[in-house]
């Protein structure tokens, strides 16, 4: 059974995943090359090229994924389980 808050977190974590992995993804390869998270030089030591999208901020965005899923394991830790009670249920004998 999943409440509201369960919804929430795998939505938000999801959510947060894929715009990481996923969305910058494509955003970089609609940018076109380089693909590498690391700038590219030339022979002298200059940049010549940078990725579109700063690889601290797709790997921010993926910690934060795994930070909501942390957060959303200790609530889970420290709420207390229902109980099921047999009131208004029937039961047969034996």
């Amino acid at each position: 059974m999943t409440d509201i808050i369960d919804k929430a977190a795998m939505a938000l974590s999801g959510g947060l995943m894929l715009l990481g992995v996923v969305g910058l993804g494509i955003v970089e390869i609609l940018a076109g090359q380089p693909y590498g998270a690391a700038p590219m030089t030339n022979d002298a030591g200059e940049v010549v090229a940078t990725p579109m999208v700063d690889p601290t901020i797709r790997t921010g965005l993926v910690l934060a994924a795994i930070a909501v899923l942390g957060v959303y394991a200790a609530y889970k830790l420290v709420t207390p389980v229902p109980e099921e009670t047999t009131a208004g249920r029937e039961v047969t004998a034996d």
